[in-house]
């Protein structure tokens, strides 16, 4: 399995990190996992974790959320992180609309310009997209040259139909064993095989019947096996699929 998205940096993992990440990939449950920066501190945790795990690889972005604390030489200090050999996209970044605590104007304009860094540099974006549909949506389709990912895609079916005629990869989690996420499991049923991933997203949204405990890797089974009833295929060819959708959509990833 690969875990196309993850926050191992998060304090919930402080207390076992080492530990869990070193059984996780001795044991081959998982054979990559990509941890997603938040901001540019984060950024730099997750490259030392990168350097000390070979399977663990890192994203460098500034998170809406924390649109507004970006310091003014931000996308120099992302360009020159990106240069790392294991970072292999720029992310997380979007727009949040749920919480409004980030003027919007100025998550906009943050999220422009790192779509546009990811542009210069040839990498993938990775894209939070919270109550922010359109907005996410035009952003990318004005840029034709982007490779990105929507991750924990939450969207309807019409936007992952939209997403999937522009070649936009879209990742599913835990929710989609969630009771009340029916929506997302139509979204997800509606993505072509080519175009879909999976993640954790953790410490956060573990699968039922885990929902509201800390998520792990080992977990992603779980979500894969729901994905696979759901749109008729079996687990092992979701695993595959998934897989070699994550390796091509990032190729800094040593298979």
């Amino acid at each position: 399995m690969l875990d196309s998205h993850a926050h191992y940096d998060d304090a919930r993992f402080d207390g076992d990190r080492d530990a869990l990440l070193t059984a996780l990939f001795a044991e081959k449950t998982v054979t990559h996992i990509v941890n997603a920066a938040t901001d540019l501190p984060s950024a730099r945790v997750c490259e030392a974790l990168s350097e000390r795990y070979d399977g663990m690889y890192h994203t460098v972005g500034v998170h809406p959320q924390e649109a507004s604390g970006a310091p003014a030489e931000y996308i120099d200090v992302l360009r020159r992180l990106a240069q790392h050999p294991k970072a292999v996209a720029v992310g997380e970044i979007g727009l949040d609309y749920h919480y409004d605590d980030v003027p919007r104007d100025v998550q906009r304009r943050v999220f422009a310009r790192q779509l546009d860094l990811a542009c210069e540099l040839g990498l993938p974006a990775v894209i939070h997209d919270r109550e922010a549909h359109k907005d996410c949506i035009d952003e990318v389709l004005a840029r034709p040259a982007l490779q990105c990912v929507f991750h924990s895609f939450s969207g309807s079916e019409e936007s992952a139909r939209v997403l999937a005629r522009r070649g936009v990869y879209m990742a599913f989690n835990g929710v989609v064993t969630f009771k009340n996420a029916e929506k997302t499991r139509r979204a997800a049923k509606a993505v072509p095989d080519e175009l879909l991933l999976v993640e954790t997203d953790c410490p956060y949204l573990a699968p039922h019947p885990h929902r509201g405990k800390r998520n792990d890797s080992a977990l992603m089974r779980l979500t894969i096996a729901a994905l696979a009833e759901q749109r008729g295929q079996t687990p092992e060819y979701i695993e595959r699929i998934t897989t070699e959708n994550a390796l091509r959509l990032f190729p800094k990833i040593l298979r």
